[in-house]
Protein backbone atom coordinates (compact mmCIF):
# COMPACT_ATOMS: atom_id res chain seq x y z
CA UNK A 1 0.00 0.00 0.00
CA UNK A 2 1.42 3.35 -1.04
CA UNK A 3 1.09 6.58 0.94
CA UNK A 4 0.01 9.50 -1.23
CA UNK A 5 -0.16 13.14 -0.11
CA UNK A 6 -2.30 15.30 -2.40
CA UNK A 7 -2.68 19.08 -2.32
CA UNK A 8 -4.61 21.37 -4.64
CA UNK A 9 -3.87 25.06 -5.06
CA UNK A 10 -5.44 27.04 -2.24
CA UNK A 11 -8.52 28.99 -3.34
CA UNK A 12 -8.44 32.69 -2.46
CA UNK A 13 -10.84 33.74 0.25
CA UNK A 14 -12.25 36.63 -1.85
CA UNK A 15 -15.57 35.13 -2.82
CA UNK A 16 -17.00 31.96 -4.34
CA UNK A 17 -14.80 30.34 -6.97
CA UNK A 18 -15.71 29.91 -10.63
CA UNK A 19 -15.66 26.71 -12.67
CA UNK A 20 -12.18 27.50 -13.96
CA UNK A 21 -10.79 27.37 -10.41
CA UNK A 22 -12.57 24.06 -9.87
CA UNK A 23 -11.34 22.52 -13.15
CA UNK A 24 -7.72 23.57 -12.70
CA UNK A 25 -6.95 22.25 -9.24
CA UNK A 26 -9.57 21.06 -6.74
CA UNK A 27 -11.58 18.73 -9.00
CA UNK A 28 -8.66 16.85 -10.61
CA UNK A 29 -7.05 16.47 -7.20
CA UNK A 30 -10.28 14.98 -5.89
CA UNK A 31 -10.64 12.60 -8.84
CA UNK A 32 -7.08 11.39 -8.34
CA UNK A 33 -7.59 11.01 -4.58
CA UNK A 34 -10.74 8.96 -5.10
CA UNK A 35 -9.03 6.72 -7.65
CA UNK A 36 -6.06 6.04 -5.37
CA UNK A 37 -8.29 5.36 -2.37
CA UNK A 38 -10.18 2.84 -4.50
CA UNK A 39 -6.85 1.19 -5.24
CA UNK A 40 -6.40 0.63 -1.52
CA UNK A 41 -3.70 3.24 -0.93
CA UNK A 42 -3.42 5.52 2.10
CA UNK A 43 -4.37 8.95 0.78
CA UNK A 44 -4.34 12.35 2.47
CA UNK A 45 -5.96 15.13 0.42
CA UNK A 46 -5.34 18.57 1.91
CA UNK A 47 -6.63 21.97 0.85
CA UNK A 48 -7.31 25.30 2.58
CA UNK A 49 -8.51 28.82 1.99
CA UNK A 50 -5.75 31.31 1.18
CA UNK A 51 -6.75 34.17 3.45
CA UNK A 52 -3.96 36.73 3.57
CA UNK A 53 -2.88 39.52 1.30
CA UNK A 54 -4.57 42.30 -0.57
CA UNK A 55 -7.54 40.37 -2.06
CA UNK A 56 -8.83 39.55 1.42
CA UNK A 57 -8.56 43.15 2.62
CA UNK A 58 -10.19 44.58 -0.51
CA UNK A 59 -13.03 42.05 -0.47
CA UNK A 60 -13.69 42.61 3.22
CA UNK A 61 -13.77 46.37 2.73
CA UNK A 62 -16.19 45.99 -0.19
CA UNK A 63 -18.42 43.82 2.01
CA UNK A 64 -18.32 46.33 4.85
CA UNK A 65 -16.78 43.81 7.25
CA UNK A 66 -13.60 43.55 9.25
CA UNK A 67 -11.25 41.15 7.53
CA UNK A 68 -11.36 38.41 10.20
CA UNK A 69 -15.16 38.25 10.15
CA UNK A 70 -15.15 38.24 6.36
CA UNK A 71 -12.64 35.39 6.20
CA UNK A 72 -14.52 33.38 8.82
CA UNK A 73 -17.72 33.57 6.77
CA UNK A 74 -16.11 32.96 3.40
CA UNK A 75 -14.16 29.94 4.63
CA UNK A 76 -17.39 28.26 5.71
CA UNK A 77 -19.08 29.17 2.42
CA UNK A 78 -16.23 27.76 0.32
CA UNK A 79 -16.04 24.62 2.45
CA UNK A 80 -19.78 24.01 2.15
CA UNK A 81 -19.82 24.52 -1.63
CA UNK A 82 -16.80 22.26 -2.05
CA UNK A 83 -18.56 19.53 -0.10
CA UNK A 84 -21.66 19.97 -2.28
CA UNK A 85 -19.38 19.37 -5.27
CA UNK A 86 -18.33 16.11 -3.54
CA UNK A 87 -14.73 17.26 -3.07
CA UNK A 88 -13.38 14.61 -0.71
CA UNK A 89 -10.84 16.68 1.22
CA UNK A 90 -9.47 14.91 4.24
CA UNK A 91 -9.13 18.41 5.66
CA UNK A 92 -9.94 21.91 4.45
CA UNK A 93 -7.89 24.30 6.52
CA UNK A 94 -7.07 28.01 6.68
CA UNK A 95 -3.87 29.96 6.19
CA UNK A 96 -5.00 32.28 9.00
CA UNK A 97 -4.57 29.41 11.47
CA UNK A 98 -2.10 29.57 14.39
CA UNK A 99 -0.35 26.55 12.85
CA UNK A 100 0.41 28.49 9.67
CA UNK A 101 1.65 31.53 11.59
CA UNK A 102 4.03 29.37 13.64
CA UNK A 103 5.40 27.50 10.63
CA UNK A 104 5.80 30.65 8.51
CA UNK A 105 7.70 32.42 11.28
CA UNK A 106 9.80 29.30 11.78
CA UNK A 107 10.79 29.11 8.11
CA UNK A 108 11.64 32.80 7.98
CA UNK A 109 13.91 32.60 11.00
CA UNK A 110 15.63 29.44 9.75
CA UNK A 111 16.17 30.94 6.29
CA UNK A 112 17.62 34.09 7.83
CA UNK A 113 20.00 31.99 9.92
CA UNK A 114 21.14 30.33 6.65
CA UNK A 115 21.90 33.73 5.10
CA UNK A 116 18.96 33.54 2.69
CA UNK A 117 16.90 36.39 4.12
CA UNK A 118 18.22 39.91 4.38
CA UNK A 119 16.73 43.14 5.72
CA UNK A 120 16.68 45.77 2.99
CA UNK A 121 15.38 49.26 2.26
CA UNK A 122 13.08 49.11 -0.73
CA UNK A 123 11.42 51.62 -2.99
CA UNK A 124 7.66 51.20 -2.75
CA UNK A 125 4.67 53.12 -4.01
CA UNK A 126 2.92 55.37 -1.49
CA UNK A 127 -0.55 56.79 -2.08
CA UNK A 128 -1.04 60.25 -0.67
CA UNK A 129 -4.81 59.97 -1.09
CA UNK A 130 -4.95 56.70 0.85
CA UNK A 131 -2.18 57.72 3.28
CA UNK A 132 -0.50 54.34 3.07
CA UNK A 133 2.02 52.23 1.19
CA UNK A 134 0.39 50.18 -1.53
CA UNK A 135 1.36 46.48 -1.65
CA UNK A 136 1.49 44.86 -5.08
CA UNK A 137 -2.20 44.15 -5.71
CA UNK A 138 -3.26 47.56 -4.49
CA UNK A 139 -1.53 48.95 -7.58
CA UNK A 140 -2.59 48.50 -11.19
CA UNK A 141 -1.24 50.02 -14.37
CA UNK A 142 0.18 49.25 -17.80
CA UNK A 143 2.47 46.25 -18.15
CA UNK A 144 5.94 47.31 -19.33
CA UNK A 145 6.31 43.99 -21.14
CA UNK A 146 3.11 43.63 -23.21
CA UNK A 147 1.21 46.89 -22.76
CA UNK A 148 -1.79 45.31 -21.00
CA UNK A 149 -3.52 48.22 -19.23
CA UNK A 150 -4.82 46.34 -16.16
CA UNK A 151 -1.66 44.60 -14.99
CA UNK A 152 -1.36 44.11 -11.25
CA UNK A 153 1.62 45.12 -9.18
CA UNK A 154 2.71 41.51 -8.72
CA UNK A 155 1.97 39.94 -12.10
CA UNK A 156 0.51 40.66 -15.52
CA UNK A 157 -2.39 38.30 -16.14
CA UNK A 158 -2.07 38.90 -19.88
CA UNK A 159 1.54 37.84 -20.49
CA UNK A 160 2.32 36.16 -17.16
CA UNK A 161 5.37 38.28 -16.38
CA UNK A 162 6.16 38.78 -12.69
CA UNK A 163 6.31 42.43 -11.75
CA UNK A 164 6.98 44.83 -8.95
CA UNK A 165 4.55 47.75 -8.45
CA UNK A 166 7.32 50.16 -9.43
CA UNK A 167 7.59 48.41 -12.82
CA UNK A 168 4.12 49.52 -13.92
CA UNK A 169 3.54 52.45 -16.26
CA UNK A 170 0.82 54.96 -15.31
CA UNK A 171 0.10 53.23 -11.97
CA UNK A 172 -2.96 54.00 -9.86
CA UNK A 173 -4.37 52.91 -6.50
CA UNK A 174 -7.00 50.19 -6.64
CA UNK A 175 -8.39 51.52 -3.36
CA UNK A 176 -9.18 55.08 -4.38
CA UNK A 177 -8.26 55.19 -8.06
CA UNK A 178 -5.82 57.98 -7.28
CA UNK A 179 -2.77 58.51 -9.48
CA UNK A 180 -1.22 60.81 -6.87
CA UNK A 181 1.46 58.28 -6.05
CA UNK A 182 5.11 58.57 -5.15
CA UNK A 183 7.95 56.18 -4.45
CA UNK A 184 9.20 56.13 -0.87
CA UNK A 185 11.69 54.07 1.11
CA UNK A 186 10.40 51.27 3.35
CA UNK A 187 12.18 48.44 5.20
CA UNK A 188 11.43 44.85 4.24
CA UNK A 189 12.77 41.31 4.34
CA UNK A 190 14.02 39.82 1.10
CA UNK A 191 14.35 36.12 0.20
CA UNK A 192 17.56 35.70 -1.76
CA UNK A 193 16.27 33.24 -4.32
CA UNK A 194 19.18 33.99 -6.62
CA UNK A 195 21.52 32.14 -4.26
CA UNK A 196 19.32 29.05 -4.58
CA UNK A 197 19.24 29.01 -8.40
CA UNK A 198 21.80 26.19 -8.99
CA UNK A 199 20.13 23.93 -6.45
CA UNK A 200 16.64 24.70 -7.77
CA UNK A 201 17.74 24.02 -11.35
CA UNK A 202 19.17 20.65 -10.34
CA UNK A 203 15.90 19.83 -8.59
CA UNK A 204 13.83 20.74 -11.66
CA UNK A 205 16.25 18.78 -13.90
CA UNK A 206 15.51 15.69 -11.81
CA UNK A 207 11.72 16.17 -12.02
CA UNK A 208 11.41 14.17 -15.23
CA UNK A 209 7.87 12.99 -14.48
CA UNK A 210 6.36 16.48 -14.35
CA UNK A 211 4.16 17.48 -17.30
CA UNK A 212 5.86 19.60 -19.94
CA UNK A 213 3.75 22.62 -18.99
CA UNK A 214 5.10 22.65 -15.44
CA UNK A 215 8.73 22.08 -16.48
CA UNK A 216 8.62 24.77 -19.16
CA UNK A 217 7.32 27.39 -16.73
CA UNK A 218 9.94 26.46 -14.13
CA UNK A 219 12.76 26.68 -16.72
CA UNK A 220 11.43 30.01 -17.99
CA UNK A 221 11.90 31.50 -14.53
CA UNK A 222 15.29 29.90 -14.05
CA UNK A 223 16.56 30.89 -17.50
CA UNK A 224 15.50 34.50 -17.00
CA UNK A 225 17.50 34.54 -13.77
CA UNK A 226 15.86 34.34 -10.38
CA UNK A 227 15.13 37.64 -8.70
CA UNK A 228 15.42 38.12 -4.99
CA UNK A 229 11.85 38.60 -3.73
CA UNK A 230 10.56 40.76 -0.90
CA UNK A 231 8.60 38.55 1.48
CA UNK A 232 7.02 41.18 3.74
CA UNK A 233 4.32 43.76 3.05
CA UNK A 234 2.96 46.93 4.64
CA UNK A 235 -0.34 45.39 5.72
CA UNK A 236 -2.09 44.70 9.00
CA UNK A 237 -3.75 41.38 8.00
CA UNK A 238 -1.42 38.41 7.78
CA UNK A 239 1.29 36.51 9.60
CA UNK A 240 3.19 38.89 11.86
CA UNK A 241 6.95 39.24 11.39
CA UNK A 242 8.99 37.90 14.30
CA UNK A 243 12.58 37.35 15.32
CA UNK A 244 13.65 34.96 18.05
CA UNK A 245 9.98 34.37 18.86
CA UNK A 246 9.18 38.05 19.51
CA UNK A 247 7.89 40.88 17.25
CA UNK A 248 10.69 42.05 14.99
CA UNK A 249 11.88 45.57 15.73
CA UNK A 250 10.75 48.00 13.05
CA UNK A 251 8.34 45.49 11.49
CA UNK A 252 5.40 45.87 13.87
CA UNK A 253 3.15 47.20 11.07
CA UNK A 254 4.19 44.62 8.50
CA UNK A 255 3.23 41.02 7.72
CA UNK A 256 4.68 38.26 5.58
CA UNK A 257 3.81 38.34 1.88
CA UNK A 258 0.89 36.06 1.06
CA UNK A 259 2.95 34.10 -1.46
CA UNK A 260 5.48 33.29 1.24
CA UNK A 261 2.99 31.98 3.79
CA UNK A 262 0.33 30.46 1.49
CA UNK A 263 2.27 27.36 0.29
CA UNK A 264 3.42 26.75 3.84
CA UNK A 265 -0.32 26.47 4.44
CA UNK A 266 -0.25 22.97 2.94
CA UNK A 267 1.89 21.83 5.84
CA UNK A 268 -0.04 23.89 8.36
CA UNK A 269 -3.42 22.55 7.19
CA UNK A 270 -2.06 19.04 7.69
CA UNK A 271 -1.09 20.06 11.22
CA UNK A 272 -4.66 21.39 11.68
CA UNK A 273 -5.98 18.02 10.48
CA UNK A 274 -3.73 16.18 12.92
CA UNK A 275 -4.88 18.37 15.80
CA UNK A 276 -8.54 17.76 14.91
CA UNK A 277 -8.21 14.01 14.38
CA UNK A 278 -5.39 12.93 16.68
CA UNK A 279 -3.17 11.92 13.75
CA UNK A 280 0.54 12.59 13.22
CA UNK A 281 1.15 15.29 10.60
CA UNK A 282 4.95 14.94 10.63
CA UNK A 283 4.82 11.44 9.12
CA UNK A 284 3.46 13.15 5.98
CA UNK A 285 5.89 16.09 5.84
CA UNK A 286 9.12 15.29 7.66
CA UNK A 287 11.37 12.77 5.96
CA UNK A 288 13.05 12.10 9.32
CA UNK A 289 9.65 11.24 10.82
CA UNK A 290 8.36 8.75 8.25
CA UNK A 291 7.55 10.91 5.20
CA UNK A 292 10.36 9.38 3.15
CA UNK A 293 7.96 6.84 1.64
CA UNK A 294 5.26 9.42 0.84
CA UNK A 295 4.49 10.30 -2.77
CA UNK A 296 3.54 13.99 -2.83
CA UNK A 297 1.35 15.19 -5.73
CA UNK A 298 0.35 18.83 -6.32
CA UNK A 299 -2.45 20.14 -8.58
CA UNK A 300 -2.69 23.72 -9.82
CA UNK A 301 -3.41 26.09 -12.68
CA UNK A 302 -0.51 27.34 -14.77
CA UNK A 303 -0.49 30.75 -13.02
CA UNK A 304 0.58 29.04 -9.78
CA UNK A 305 3.33 26.87 -11.24
CA UNK A 306 6.21 29.33 -10.85
CA UNK A 307 5.59 29.77 -7.14
CA UNK A 308 5.40 25.99 -6.61
CA UNK A 309 8.46 25.13 -8.70
CA UNK A 310 10.73 27.95 -7.55
CA UNK A 311 9.59 30.11 -4.61
CA UNK A 312 8.13 27.46 -2.29
CA UNK A 313 10.93 24.96 -3.05
CA UNK A 314 13.43 27.74 -2.33
CA UNK A 315 11.88 28.00 1.12
CA UNK A 316 11.90 24.23 1.69
CA UNK A 317 15.35 23.52 0.26
CA UNK A 318 16.84 26.67 1.74
CA UNK A 319 15.82 25.66 5.26
CA UNK A 320 18.09 22.60 4.96
CA UNK A 321 15.59 20.77 7.13
CA UNK A 322 14.17 17.34 6.22
CA UNK A 323 10.88 18.49 4.66
CA UNK A 324 9.03 16.53 1.99
CA UNK A 325 9.25 18.03 -1.52
CA UNK A 326 6.74 17.51 -4.28
CA UNK A 327 7.26 14.39 -6.43
CA UNK A 328 4.64 14.99 -9.14
CA UNK A 329 3.15 18.30 -10.17
CA UNK A 330 0.09 18.38 -12.40
CA UNK A 331 -0.45 21.77 -14.02
CA UNK A 332 -3.48 22.83 -16.02
CA UNK A 333 -4.09 25.49 -18.63
CA UNK A 334 -7.13 27.81 -18.53
CA UNK A 335 -10.74 26.88 -18.83
CA UNK A 336 -11.97 29.92 -20.76
CA UNK A 337 -15.44 31.37 -20.98
CA UNK A 338 -16.40 31.87 -24.64
CA UNK A 339 -12.90 32.91 -25.63
CA UNK A 340 -12.29 35.09 -22.55
CA UNK A 341 -11.16 34.21 -19.06
CA UNK A 342 -13.37 33.30 -16.16
CA UNK A 343 -12.80 36.02 -13.59
CA UNK A 344 -13.67 36.23 -9.91
CA UNK A 345 -13.04 39.99 -9.75
CA UNK A 346 -15.02 40.70 -12.94
CA UNK A 347 -17.70 38.08 -12.13
CA UNK A 348 -17.35 36.61 -15.60
CA UNK A 349 -18.59 33.04 -16.14
CA UNK A 350 -20.44 30.48 -14.03
CA UNK A 351 -19.51 30.26 -10.36
CA UNK A 352 -19.69 27.13 -8.24
CA UNK A 353 -22.79 28.10 -6.28
CA UNK A 354 -24.71 29.13 -9.41
CA UNK A 355 -23.67 25.91 -11.17
CA UNK A 356 -25.19 23.83 -8.37
CA UNK A 357 -28.40 25.83 -8.57
CA UNK A 358 -28.72 24.72 -12.20
CA UNK A 359 -27.73 21.05 -12.07
CA UNK A 360 -26.31 18.42 -9.66
CA UNK A 361 -22.55 18.35 -9.19
CA UNK A 362 -21.98 15.19 -11.27
CA UNK A 363 -23.02 16.98 -14.45
CA UNK A 364 -20.29 19.58 -13.91
CA UNK A 365 -17.72 17.09 -12.64
CA UNK A 366 -18.07 14.94 -15.74
CA UNK A 367 -17.93 17.82 -18.20
CA UNK A 368 -14.95 19.51 -16.55
CA UNK A 369 -13.00 16.23 -16.31
CA UNK A 370 -13.73 15.07 -19.85
CA UNK A 371 -12.76 18.53 -21.15
CA UNK A 372 -9.89 19.17 -18.74
CA UNK A 373 -7.58 21.98 -19.96
CA UNK A 374 -4.49 19.81 -20.06
CA UNK A 375 -2.64 20.24 -23.36
CA UNK A 376 -4.05 23.70 -24.08
CA UNK A 377 -6.68 26.15 -22.94
CA UNK A 378 -10.24 24.84 -23.20
CA UNK A 379 -13.33 26.85 -24.12
CA UNK A 380 -16.53 26.47 -22.12
CA UNK A 381 -19.71 26.88 -24.15
CA UNK A 382 -23.26 25.97 -23.22
CA UNK A 383 -23.63 24.07 -26.48
CA UNK A 384 -20.59 21.90 -25.75
CA UNK A 385 -21.78 21.29 -22.20
CA UNK A 386 -25.23 20.25 -23.44
CA UNK A 387 -23.78 17.91 -26.05
CA UNK A 388 -21.41 16.14 -23.67
CA UNK A 389 -23.99 15.65 -20.93
CA UNK A 390 -26.71 14.40 -23.25
CA UNK A 391 -24.40 12.06 -25.14
CA UNK A 392 -22.14 10.65 -22.44
CA UNK A 393 -24.28 10.67 -19.33
CA UNK A 394 -27.90 10.50 -20.52
CA UNK A 395 -27.57 8.39 -23.68
CA UNK A 396 -24.59 6.13 -22.98
CA UNK A 397 -24.47 5.51 -19.22
CA UNK A 398 -27.98 6.42 -18.12
CA UNK A 399 -29.68 4.58 -20.97
CA UNK A 400 -27.68 1.41 -20.35
CA UNK A 401 -28.45 1.25 -16.62
CA UNK A 402 -32.10 2.09 -17.22
CA UNK A 403 -32.60 -0.56 -19.92
CA UNK A 404 -30.96 -3.48 -18.16
CA UNK A 405 -32.34 -2.88 -14.65
CA UNK A 406 -35.89 -2.28 -15.80
CA UNK A 407 -35.82 -5.35 -18.04
CA UNK A 408 -34.56 -7.45 -15.13
CA UNK A 409 -37.38 -6.14 -12.95
CA UNK A 410 -39.99 -6.84 -15.64
CA UNK A 411 -38.87 -10.31 -16.79
CA UNK A 412 -36.82 -11.79 -13.92
CA UNK A 413 -38.65 -10.43 -10.87
CA UNK A 414 -35.81 -8.01 -10.09
CA UNK A 415 -33.37 -10.84 -9.34
CA UNK A 416 -30.05 -11.71 -10.92
CA UNK A 417 -30.78 -14.71 -13.20
CA UNK A 418 -28.82 -17.90 -12.56
CA UNK A 419 -29.38 -19.92 -15.72
CA UNK A 420 -27.74 -19.94 -19.13
CA UNK A 421 -24.19 -20.38 -20.43
CA UNK A 422 -21.99 -17.46 -21.63
CA UNK A 423 -21.33 -17.40 -25.37
CA UNK A 424 -19.67 -15.29 -28.08
CA UNK A 425 -21.11 -11.95 -26.95
CA UNK A 426 -19.87 -12.50 -23.40
CA UNK A 427 -16.43 -13.52 -24.65
CA UNK A 428 -16.31 -10.35 -26.75
CA UNK A 429 -17.17 -7.98 -23.88
CA UNK A 430 -14.76 -9.80 -21.53
CA UNK A 431 -11.89 -9.26 -23.98
CA UNK A 432 -12.93 -5.64 -24.51
CA UNK A 433 -12.97 -4.96 -20.79
CA UNK A 434 -9.61 -6.61 -20.20
CA UNK A 435 -7.87 -4.15 -22.55
CA UNK A 436 -9.89 -1.07 -21.70
CA UNK A 437 -9.73 -1.39 -17.91
CA UNK A 438 -5.98 -1.76 -18.12
CA UNK A 439 -5.77 1.39 -20.24
CA UNK A 440 -8.12 3.28 -17.91
CA UNK A 441 -5.98 2.51 -14.87
CA UNK A 442 -2.88 3.67 -16.73
CA UNK A 443 -4.54 6.98 -17.68
CA UNK A 444 -5.48 7.68 -14.07
CA UNK A 445 -2.01 6.79 -12.82
CA UNK A 446 -0.58 9.22 -15.39
CA UNK A 447 -3.18 11.86 -14.39
CA UNK A 448 -4.40 12.08 -17.98
CA UNK A 449 -7.95 13.19 -17.33
CA UNK A 450 -9.30 13.59 -20.83
CA UNK A 451 -8.02 10.15 -21.75
CA UNK A 452 -9.43 8.63 -18.56
CA UNK A 453 -12.87 10.11 -19.22
CA UNK A 454 -12.77 9.04 -22.88
CA UNK A 455 -11.82 5.49 -21.88
CA UNK A 456 -14.58 5.41 -19.27
CA UNK A 457 -17.10 6.48 -21.88
CA UNK A 458 -15.74 3.87 -24.31
CA UNK A 459 -16.30 1.16 -21.69
CA UNK A 460 -19.87 2.34 -21.16
CA UNK A 461 -20.39 2.39 -24.93
CA UNK A 462 -19.04 -1.17 -25.17
CA UNK A 463 -21.75 -2.19 -22.74
CA UNK A 464 -24.42 -0.80 -25.04
CA UNK A 465 -22.79 -2.63 -27.95
CA UNK A 466 -22.82 -5.81 -25.88
CA UNK A 467 -26.58 -5.55 -25.35
CA UNK A 468 -27.00 -5.12 -29.09
CA UNK A 469 -25.02 -8.32 -29.64
CA UNK A 470 -26.63 -10.31 -26.80
CA UNK A 471 -30.25 -9.21 -27.51
CA UNK A 472 -31.77 -10.60 -24.29
CA UNK A 473 -35.20 -9.08 -25.14
CA UNK A 474 -35.21 -10.93 -28.46
CA UNK A 475 -33.96 -14.22 -27.02
CA UNK A 476 -36.48 -14.14 -24.20
CA UNK A 477 -39.26 -15.07 -26.64
CA UNK A 478 -37.70 -18.46 -27.44
CA UNK A 479 -34.64 -18.92 -25.21
CA UNK A 480 -35.16 -17.70 -21.66
CA UNK A 481 -31.81 -19.12 -20.53
CA UNK A 482 -30.05 -17.24 -23.32
CA UNK A 483 -31.81 -14.06 -22.23
CA UNK A 484 -30.82 -14.76 -18.63
CA UNK A 485 -27.13 -14.75 -19.56
CA UNK A 486 -27.52 -11.36 -21.23
CA UNK A 487 -29.38 -9.86 -18.30
CA UNK A 488 -26.95 -11.27 -15.74
CA UNK A 489 -23.97 -9.98 -17.70
CA UNK A 490 -25.68 -6.63 -18.23
CA UNK A 491 -26.34 -6.18 -14.51
CA UNK A 492 -22.72 -6.96 -13.71
CA UNK A 493 -21.68 -4.46 -16.37
CA UNK A 494 -23.89 -1.85 -14.69
CA UNK A 495 -22.05 -2.53 -11.44
CA UNK A 496 -18.68 -2.25 -13.15
CA UNK A 497 -19.68 0.95 -14.96
CA UNK A 498 -20.72 2.55 -11.67
CA UNK A 499 -17.54 1.45 -9.92
CA UNK A 500 -15.26 3.00 -12.53
CA UNK A 501 -17.43 6.13 -12.52
CA UNK A 502 -16.83 6.75 -8.80
CA UNK A 503 -13.78 9.03 -9.17
CA UNK A 504 -15.62 11.45 -11.46
CA UNK A 505 -19.37 11.15 -10.74
CA UNK A 506 -19.48 9.73 -7.20
CA UNK A 507 -23.08 10.63 -6.35
CA UNK A 508 -24.52 8.89 -9.42
CA UNK A 509 -22.21 5.92 -8.99
CA UNK A 510 -23.42 5.49 -5.40
CA UNK A 511 -27.03 5.68 -6.53
CA UNK A 512 -26.47 2.83 -9.03
CA UNK A 513 -24.45 0.67 -6.65
CA UNK A 514 -27.00 1.13 -3.90
CA UNK A 515 -29.83 0.17 -6.27
CA UNK A 516 -27.91 -2.94 -7.29
CA UNK A 517 -27.21 -3.85 -3.67
CA UNK A 518 -23.41 -3.81 -3.93
CA UNK A 519 -21.79 -3.76 -0.44
CA UNK A 520 -19.38 -0.93 0.34
CA UNK A 521 -16.46 -3.35 0.59
CA UNK A 522 -17.07 -4.53 -3.00
CA UNK A 523 -16.72 -1.09 -4.61
CA UNK A 524 -12.93 -0.92 -4.95
CA UNK A 525 -11.13 -0.43 -8.26
CA UNK A 526 -11.57 -3.47 -10.53
CA UNK A 527 -8.67 -5.72 -11.50
CA UNK A 528 -8.62 -5.96 -15.28
CA UNK A 529 -7.32 -9.56 -14.96
CA UNK A 530 -10.27 -10.64 -12.79
CA UNK A 531 -12.25 -13.29 -14.71
CA UNK A 532 -15.28 -12.97 -12.42
CA UNK A 533 -16.17 -9.35 -13.20
CA UNK A 534 -19.10 -10.38 -15.40
CA UNK A 535 -20.52 -12.81 -12.85
CA UNK A 536 -19.80 -11.08 -9.54
CA UNK A 537 -23.37 -10.45 -8.38
CA UNK A 538 -24.79 -13.44 -6.45
CA UNK A 539 -27.37 -15.39 -8.45
CA UNK A 540 -30.84 -14.59 -7.16
CA UNK A 541 -29.62 -11.31 -5.69
CA UNK A 542 -32.38 -8.67 -5.62
CA UNK A 543 -31.88 -5.39 -7.51
CA UNK A 544 -34.01 -2.25 -7.82
CA UNK A 545 -34.02 -0.07 -10.94
CA UNK A 546 -32.75 3.39 -9.94
CA UNK A 547 -34.61 6.54 -10.87
CA UNK A 548 -33.58 8.26 -14.11
CA UNK A 549 -29.89 9.07 -13.62
CA UNK A 550 -29.54 12.06 -15.91
CA UNK A 551 -32.16 14.35 -17.41
CA UNK A 552 -31.26 15.61 -20.86
CA UNK A 553 -30.47 19.30 -21.17
CA UNK A 554 -33.01 20.89 -23.48
CA UNK A 555 -32.37 23.70 -25.95
CA UNK A 556 -34.70 25.98 -24.00
CA UNK A 557 -32.50 25.62 -20.91
CA UNK A 558 -29.37 26.44 -22.91
CA UNK A 559 -31.02 29.57 -24.27
CA UNK A 560 -32.13 30.63 -20.79
CA UNK A 561 -28.64 30.09 -19.32
CA UNK A 562 -26.98 31.94 -22.18
CA UNK A 563 -29.16 34.97 -21.51
CA UNK A 564 -28.57 34.75 -17.76
CA UNK A 565 -24.82 34.14 -17.70
CA UNK A 566 -23.73 35.42 -21.10
CA UNK A 567 -21.88 33.60 -23.84
CA UNK A 568 -22.17 34.12 -27.57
Amino acid sequence: MARILITSALPYINGIKHLGNLAGSMLPADVYARFQRMRGHEVLYICATDEHGTPAELAAAAAGQDVRTYCDEQHEIQKEIGERFALSWDYFGRTSSPENAQLTQHFAEVLESRGLIAEIVEKQIYSKADKRFLPDRYVEGTCPNCGYEKARGDQCDNCGKLLEPTDLKDPYSTISGSRDLEVRDTRHLQLRQSQMEPRLRQWVDEATNWPQLARSIAYKWLDEGLRDRTITRDLSWGVKVTKDGAPRDGFEDKVFYVWFDAPIGYIAATAEWAKATGNDWERWWRTDKGAGDVSYVQFMGKDNVAFHTVSFPATILGSEEPWKLVDRLKAFNWLNWYGGKFSTSSKRGVFMDAALDLLPSDYWRWYLTSNAPEGSDTQFTWESFQGVINSDLANVLGNFVNRITKYCAAKFDGQVPATGTPGEAEAWIAAELSERLKALSAHYEAMEYRKAAAETRAIWAAGNEYLTKAEPWVKYKSDVDGAAVGVRTGLNLAVLFAIIAQPVIPDTAKKVLDALGVPDDRRSWPDWQDKTLLDALPHGHAITPPDVLFAKIEDASVEEWRERFGGE
